[in-house]
């Protein structure tokens, strides 16, 4: 695969963007395609392959054969919305293209809608995101795993680990390259264990830090190693296994993931916070043309 020049122009760019999706017509094309394969199915009401045309100034098709009504948008989040199809289409282009996430503040901006408006784009996109995301599937081969506080400074009590005021999330991160994460209760044994069995496969190499809690995972039949950052461990290699135990993946999105709120969102709420871990792995799990990004949204529309 030839490499590409860093000064060469991006793939779909908004140039492209707006070129693909001038209009409202265009938008709700590209979704038949995606949901019914084009204008060209097999009715749902006759039964015939037959032709769908477009009403005027509706977001609806009809069946050349029988005049059986289409809505694309039906039982989407774009069902019966008044934004702009091209607004929502380039909000979750946004989406894609960006490393740090879209605050509300920066899609009123971009869009020309309300905060209200905003903000519900980018909360249902969120949603979306982890729509988008296939976790049916157990992580497996070698996997990293580690918590992380996620919240502002406090003027009182201690930092890092056992944090007041403080959302806990968890990360599990495949050498493979998929990732997870959910927030947790709390650290205690009983619940990392619950976060583990449901989503890496026994037998798995499992990489952590030195938190008493993952000493569990040798009894549940998998193959545990222990980095101590307290001894300045960050690393190492296992001759035994012939396996490299770090937690230096998922360390690094739990780095990326706190910057951007800082630097982006300011603060997320625990309430909404799964909401933001699902748009944050669904970056990191695709990491491939913002085209293909961009479709795999419009396809878990």
């Amino acid at each position: 695969m030839e490499k590409k020049s860093p000064s060469a122009s991006p793939e779909f760019s908004v140039r492209e963007f707006f070129a693909r999706f001038p209009t409202d017509d265009a938008c709700l094309d590209h979704i038949m395609a995606v949901r019914f394969g084009g204008t060209r199915f097999v009715c749902t009401s006759c039964g015939k392959e037959s032709s769908h045309h477009k009403l005027a100034k509706r977001r609806t098709y009809v069946c050349a054969a029988c005049g059986h009504h289409v809505n694309p948008t039906a039982g989407t989040i774009l069902h019966d919305t008044r934004t702009p199809l091209v607004s929502w289409f380039y909000a979750m282009y946004l989406f894609c293209t960006t490393r740090h996430g879209v605050s509300g503040k920066e899609l009123q901006r971009q869009l020309g809608v309300t905060y209200k408006t905003a903000y519900r784009i980018g909360q249902q996109i969120r949603d979306l995101t982890a729509k988008a995301q296939s976790f049916d599937a157990l992580l497996s081969g070698h996997v990293e795993l580690d918590e992380a506080y996620v919240g502002g400074r406090t003027s009182v009590g201690k930092r890092g680990r056992g944090a007041p005021n403080k959302t806990i999330v968890m990360g599990l991160a495949s050498r493979d390259g998929q990732m997870k994460a959910t927030v947790i209760p709390n650290v205690k044994k009983d619940t990392l264990r619950d976060v583990v069995l449901q989503n890496v496969e026994a037998g798995s190499f499992v990489s952590t830090d030195e938190l008493y809690s993952y000493n569990l995972l040798t009894g549940d039949g998998y193959k545990h190693g222990t980095v101590k950052h307290g001894q300045k461990e960050y690393a190492y290699y296992d001759y035994r296994t012939n396996q490299t135990f770090h937690v230096n993946t998922v360390e690094g999105f739990w780095r990326l993931f706190k910057a951007s709120i800082r630097s982006t969102h300011v603060q997320v709420s625990a309430k909404h916070m799964e909401r933001y871990l699902s748009e944050f792995t669904f970056r990191a799990n695709n990491r491939q043309r913002v085209n293909g990004m961009f479709d795999l949204l419009v396809g878990a529309l």
